[in-house]
């Protein structure tokens, strides 16, 4: 029975998809640093945010680690492909970049707006990061 191919490590590497991930990813990790700010959080009770945090400081490492397995795969497709394991992860920041974009433009939100940044540059990510989540889920 022959495996099959994960073309999202193609996607990646030799598409650019690498670009709109590492923004994802990057757009993630700073929203996991700033929830305690949140305003989906602020009504929160105390005991829940609590547990909020802490998993957000348990993820940020592991985003940090995915960042350099992309940036070491930049070099090496096997690294790249090898990234199919975090697949859900990879699907789960661009999802959460995903929605900041449609709270900033929907709610305006001062915390998701200067979460998000260039709502311009946002709104063109849009829709890299809907090819993004075809892509990594592409199999041949």
């Amino acid at each position: 029975m022959s495996k099959k191919l994960w073309l999202g490590g193609i996607y990646l590497k030799d598409e650019g998809g690498y670009e709109i991930i590492l923004k994802s990813l990057n757009h993630y990790k700073n929203r996991l640093k700033t929830l305690e700010n949140s305003p989906e959080l602020k009504d929160a009770a105390s005991m829940f945010a609590s547990i909020l945090n802490q998993q957000a400081s348990k993820t940020i490492p592991k985003i940090n680690e995915i960042i350099e397995k992309i940036h070491s795969g930049l070099e090496n497709i096997q690294t790249m492909n090898n990234l199919q394991e975090e697949k859900q992860f990879l699907e789960k920041a661009l999802s959460c970049y995903e929605s900041d974009i449609h709270k900033a433009e929907d709610i305006g939100h001062e915390y998701f707006v200067k979460l998000v940044g260039d709502m311009v540059q946002a709104r063109k990510d849009l829709k890299i990061i809907k090819i993004a989540l075809e892509k990594i889920n592409d199999f041949s």
